[in-house]
């Protein structure tokens, strides 16, 4: 179980609530909430099936702007990291 929590200032509007529902059921696997008292979204994965990057663009499309809270979990970090070639 992957969880991460999102502060994201406005999002007690119900037009971003609804927003974000769409956005979020196109993720197989995830399950959130919305405590609309202190604008913050949890959410838990059941496997990593989506980078931070990803979840981070689904809020900008629903013109909020994230902020993790606490440590990004190392399953959502990006898998297209550049790595060493050894010769």
């Amino acid at each position: 179980m992957i969880e991460l929590e999102i502060y994201a200032p406005g999002v007690r509007q119900m037009d971003k609530i609804l927003a974000l529902e769409m956005e979020f059921s196109a993720v197989h696997g995830l399950r959130y909430r919305v405590d609309n008292n202190h604008d913050m979204v949890s959410m838990e994965f059941e496997n990593p099936c989506v980078s931070i990057e990803h979840i981070r663009a689904m809020f900008h499309r629903c013109d909020l702007q994230p902020r993790v809270v606490g440590a990004i979990p190392a399953e959502l970090n990006s898998r297209s990291k550049t790595q060493r070639l050894v010769p």
